[in-house]
């Protein structure tokens, strides 16, 4: 975080909204280089069901984290922010702008707000909350974990298992509590000048936009992508295939659907999904929201922002 200028501007929205097409132009705009944030486009080889900009389309900007992870792996948040920010780095080492671009909340929420400097995990200690939770119902160890860390039980409640498990294993393995953990979290860009931006629309034009998008991937070749992944050797299991639109298709392939309802499930699906993101998104502070359609307002709200 050393290296200036550190400018840092983040571009995002839901599926479908063109968060590509806009940060093209800005980078076009502000020598700038896109980081892309989307869990899916990281994997090599998924380009039509994630909707990856191909080469001959990115204009001559550079793009990173893209096609940088095997199908088999599974990428983490921790490995994004990790990746984004050497990207970022180096970027500004160049004296160009970055600009992370992409609709997965979890990754942007991990760079913006830093990632919980977890414990090291015990299976053992885990095994036994586990079955204790199991014999006695959660309420004993919610108990416990209200004399340990109040203001994190009063947070999360009584009966989310997960958490109150994950909560006393943190708790006895480090003997701090997780809520002291989170207090020391601190974002890996903090000393950046951020500029975010979210991109929306109406939510007709957005549903219009979407379905519009996944006729296109059926059309451009998605269920012979999914073929050719396949008969390549990468499993079903496989991370990548948990994307919308793979899994649908993978659905059709077992013969459980329709090409027809493949496709249409993916429309559904996606709509419901761009919806979830923006209730995410709206949780986020310090965003500037504007239409895909009026770049030039997106680009003065980005010059005006600019630390030189």
């Amino acid at each position: 975080m050393e290296s200036k200028p550190n400018n840092l501007v983040i571009i995002l929205g839901p599926t479908g909204v063109g968060k590509s097409r806009v940060s093209l132009a800005m980078a076009h705009a502000f020598a700038g280089e896109v980081i892309n944030c989307d869990s899916m486009q990281v994997y090599r080889g998924f380009d039509i069901g994630t909707d990856k900009l191909p080469p001959e389309r990115r204009e001559g900007i550079p793009h990173h984290l893209l096609d940088t992870v095997a199908p088999e792996v599974q990428f983490t948040a921790a490995e994004f922010v990790r990746t984004a920010v050497e990207a970022a780095q180096e970027i500004w080492k160049r004296c160009r702008l970055p600009i992370v671009t992409g609709g997965t909340g979890l990754y942007l929420k991990a760079l913006l707000k830093g990632l919980f400097p977890e414990g090291r995990k015990d299976p053992e200690i885990r095994f036994r909350l586990e079955q204790k939770a199991s014999r006695e119902g959660l309420e004993p160890l919610w108990h416990t974990l209200n004399e340990v860390d109040p203001e994190y039980a009063r947070k999360i409640g009584p009966r989310d298992r997960q958490r109150i498990i994950r909560a006393l294993e943190v708790f006895q393995t480090t003997g701090r509590p997780i809520s002291a953990h989170f207090a020391q979290t601190r974002s890996p860009v903090a000393d950046a000048n951020l500029i975010r931006i979210g991109l929306n629309l109406d939510r007709d034009e957005l549903n219009r936009r979407i379905n519009l998008r996944v006729d296109r991937m059926f059309a451009e070749g998605l269920v012979d992508e999914v073929r050719r992944i396949l008969n390549a050797g990468v499993r079903e299991t496989a991370p990548p295939f948990r994307a919308l639109g793979y899994k649908q298709v993978l659905r059709c392939l077992r013969r459980e659907i329709t090409h027809e309802e493949a496709r249409e499930l993916t429309k559904r699906e996606t709509r419901q999904y761009a919806k979830r993101q923006m209730t995410w998104f709206r949780k986020m502070e310090g965003i500037r929201w504007f239409s895909p359609l009026e770049p030039e307002a997106i680009q003065e709200y980005i010059r005006s922002g600019l630390r030189e």
